[in-house]
């Protein structure tokens, strides 16, 4: 069998859900892995340049790779309550005072990621914009570097001690504008893999997180916490339990149907 590399993120919900895959707890019929490690952006990035044969993407970036890549069902990051949030530092001399739409400085996690789509969907007028990794964007509204942030991942845990504001939950947003659950990231792969493989490695990343829902760790993996160093436990569990869902074995139809009206958004918004 051979060994495939695949990327995801270092982030908990993606350590949890590939633990079990990529450290052979679970029989993988032969199959071994190369793990690559990025930020989102960079996984997109590689995307688009057709780098890994599997990956985990953005599903900001969806449109981008569909003809050389497929989708898998399993290991993606689907749900509600998940999204984006847009903060803002609060002047404390002008309280409830937001910073204007028009001329604002925002920061965005990358300018491939969904959370860049979901912002451009609310706010189309906003133009002003600076692409960081997303561990970077608290600190830049609370500089004054921007005046705004779209966060993402542990960050909806800690914006709040740190004195930051929610402008607008922008997974929200779309739920209700669409009736639909916000689509955040999926497992792709590359169409020059045999479909055999493919299909194998999707029904192995299902068991995957199966496996890790069935073992309900009292202490999580010291490979989940490993990549997670600057978290505490409890946050740990916080974002697994956000973004790992009964969509992350199995996106269903309602996945589906989300991810195609993610789509149609971004082909309004590039026309």
């Amino acid at each position: 069998m051979p060994e495939f590399e695949i990327g995801f993120s270092p982030c908990p919900n993606d350590t949890f859900i590939f633990d079990a895959l990529v450290n052979h707890k679970i029989d993988t019929k032969g199959y071994t892995f190369k793990v690559h490690l990025q930020d989102v952006q960079t996984l997109n990035e590689w995307a688009i340049a057709g780098k890994l044969p599997f990956s985990k993407i953005s599903y900001g970036v969806w449109p981008l790779v569909k003809n050389t890549y497929s989708l898998l069902n399993s290991g993606g990051a689907l749900g509600k309550g998940v999204g984006p949030l847009l903060i803002y530092k609060e002047d404390p001399n002008k309280p409830g005072a937001k910073p204007d739409v028009d001329t604002m400085r925002v920061a965005i996690p990358g300018i491939n990621t969904t959370a860049h789509l979901l912002f451009s969907l609310a706010f189309p007028k906003a133009t002003n914009k600076t692409f960081l990794v997303f561990n970077e964007i608290e600190e830049a509204v609370l500089s004054g570097a921007v005046e705004a942030g779209v966060i993402i991942h542990e960050n909806r845990f800690t914006y709040a001690a740190k004195g930051l504001s929610k402008w607008m939950d922008l997974g929200t947003y779309f739920e209700e504008t669409f009736n639909a659950p916000i689509p955040l990231g999926g497992i792709i792969a590359r169409n020059d893999i045999n479909p055999i493989d493919i299909a194998m490695l999707d029904a192995l990343i299902k068991e995957s997180v199966q496996y890790a829902f069935a073992n309900s760790y009292e202490i999580l993996p010291d490979y989940i916490k490993a990549h997670s160093q600057e978290m505490s436990e409890a946050v740990m569990r916080q974002h697994i339990n956000l973004y790992v869902n009964d969509f992350s074995v199995d996106m269903g139809d309602a996945g589906r149907k989300a991810i195609a009206q993610l789509e149609k958004t971004f082909s309004n918004l590039h026309a």
